[in-house]
């Protein structure tokens, strides 16, 4: 991870250090070359190969295979402007994340959560709640063991908060997770910084700093904040005398500071960096070859190119989506129709037969009706008889008098049923009248129901979800990249529109690294911290950073820094 280990059987006995580097950058696609170099370890002490000297004049260990490592040896000042090509990002990403996970680069907390997020994302591609469900980064190192150790937080906690953020990316594309990781990463204190311990002319121990800005002098105990800098376009020459070490500043009226180092070994390695730092910001600041220019180009070219083509993914799949949710709303919105239908249904056979039962039940109230007014109609035939054949006799006319008001009282009687009856079947022909009305009403919305089932499945035969999207095809006619004007100033708005959502996301994120600071404040272990964690801490609290230090510490003329760093 970052670093690409090459064995060596040196078939070609008489190969230079450039051939089996070239050999190496042709097999990774890589044109950006003078970042890079192959790194090997002599007697506990890096060293670089040579571009000009035979490989087995190096001094090399002696052991078979021989291995060097592939890494980066210079950085750049903005990764984002200076590194072209893909497998560049790619490279300096792995190196850095690497360093970044070894503690060789401090990183704060807040700070570890937010890169691994974009490790995450440059991994996984888009966060997906169904399947990167919890547990997934359980087995994945993204944070630095000493970020673990300093907060009371199980893996699960350290899981949650990185998703939080990781799910914040969606849409970025592997190299544009990588690119944002490095845009995070060059701002931390000790990025792309080369530290050698150090003794000015009055013995005091100090380190040496050794970056794309310049040189710096630390602390040895404060790898953060750098006492003493010297950019590069202030110093005019740089040399070696066995250990010790001279510069000679831009201004010949300052005179030389000097200072030693360990080993003659370390020396070389010094001036190296020094030599291909100093080329590398010089060349910074002239007008790009034209190597470089048609690099730009054609990373300009695939990066429009890859947009484009997202573009049209993304397009392809909300059309999909879509296509899909008008499908399910189609689906649920014909089911639902299919319970309407089978409840009116039930509706309409239940009126049917209430309709039948309230029909059946007016006749039979109408026949008792009647036969009551028949039988009225007989006793009342039966009084007027015995009215008229009244007995003589005063017992038969006490017992016809009682039969009289017997037979008045039953008439009476019978008249009342008679009305109660007709009422009674009066209602149920209004509600029998009802119950059809019903039944109609019933009839009428089955048969809209009916009608807008038909309709739905017309819709839903039109607008299902397509059985073939049309594939992706990169030499269509559709998607031919001839970059004319308009696309030209459309890019350059894209671009633009780019620069002020960054900038929002910047604000955006300073705030959210600051909540989660606050958020996992009250779980830290003081006890825990380092020192460089303490000295982090402390610049944070003042408003120091990485580049307002340098930036102070160079507006001091030349000579006084000279003269601060012989007296330090």
């Amino acid at each position: 991870m970052g670093r690409e280990a090459f064995t060596w059987h040196h078939p070609e006995v008489k190969w230079k250090g450039k051939d089996l580097f070239d050999l190496v950058c042709r097999t990774l696609g890589l044109r950006e070359t003078w970042f890079f170099g192959l790194q090997y370890t002599i007697k506990d002490t890096v060293a670089w190969l040579k571009m000009d000297k035979k490989v087995l004049d190096h001094d090399v260990p002696t052991e078979e295979p021989k291995t060097f490592h592939f890494l980066a040896k210079f950085y750049p000042e903005n990764a984002e402007e200076e590194l072209v090509q893909e497998i560049t990002q790619h490279l300096f990403f792995l190196q850095v994340k690497k360093q970044i996970l070894d503690e060789k680069i401090f990183c704060p907390p807040e700070a570890s959560v937010l890169l691994a997020s974009y490790a995450v994302q440059a991994k996984y591609g888009d966060y997906d709640p169904n399947v990167h469900k919890r547990g997934f980064l359980a087995q994945e190192e993204l944070l630095p063991k000493r970020v673990i150790n300093l907060y009371q937080m199980t893996p699960e906690m350290w899981e949650e908060r990185i998703t939080a953020w990781y799910a914040e990316h969606r849409g970025r594309a592997r190299d544009e997770a990588e690119m944002e990781y490095l845009k995070i990463a060059q701002d931390l204190e000790m990025y792309g910084v080369n530290y050698f311990a150090i003794r000015n002319k009055k013995g005091t121990e100090l380190l040496l700093g050794v970056d794309a800005l310049g040189l710096h002098i630390y602390d040895p105990d404060n790898r953060l904040t750098p006492k003493i800098s010297f950019p590069w376009n202030e110093i005019r020459n740089i040399s070696y005398s066995d250990k010790e070490f001279t510069i000679k500043p831009l201004d010949k009226k300052i005179d030389v500071f000097k200072f030693n180092s360990s080993k003659l070994r370390v020396n070389k390695l010094i001036l190296q960096l020094c030599i291909g730092n100093h080329d590398l910001f010089m060349r910074r600041r002239k007008a790009d070859s034209l190597e470089v220019q048609q690099m730009k180009a054609q990373a300009r070219e695939e990066k429009a190119r890859k947009q484009m083509e997202r573009q049209c993914l993304a397009r392809e799949k909300q059309m999909r989506e879509e296509a899909e949710r008008t499908r399910d709303e189609l689906e649920r919105r014909l089911m639902q129709l299919k319970e309407e239908a089978t409840m009116a249904n039930e509706a309409l056979m239940r009126s049917e037969e209430t309709a039948d039962l309230l029909a059946e039940k007016a006749q039979i109230t109408e026949e008792e009706a009647k036969l009551l007014a028949q039988k009225a109609a007989e006793a009342e035939q039966e009084m007027q008889r015995i009215k008229a054949t009244a007995i003589r006799t005063e017992e038969e006319k006490r017992l016809m008098e009682q039969k009289v008001l017997e037979a008045e009282m039953l008439a009476l009687k019978m008249a009342e049923e008679s009305e109660r009856r007709a009422k009674e079947a009066d209602q149920l022909k209004q509600d029998l009248q009802e119950a059809r009305e019903s039944e109609r009403r019933a009839k009428q919305k089955l048969l809209e129901i009916t009608s807008k089932s038909s309709y739905t499945s017309m819709n839903s035969s039109t607008t299902a979800l397509p059985t073939d999207l049309p594939s992706f095809n990169l030499i269509s006619e559709s998607l031919s990249f001839d970059f004319k004007d308009t696309d030209m100033k459309r890019l350059s708005m894209e671009i633009e529109k780019e620069k002020v959502e960054y900038m929002e996301k910047s604000k955006h994120l300073q705030e959210q690294l600051n909540e989660l600071k606050t958020e996992i404040e009250a779980l830290k272990l003081k006890e825990r911290e380092t020192a460089l964690d303490i000295l982090h801490n402390e610049n944070s609290s003042r408003g120091n950073s990485k580049h307002n230090t340098i930036k102070k510490l160079t507006l001091q003329s030349t000579k006084s820094r000279v003269a601060f760093f012989e007296e330090l």
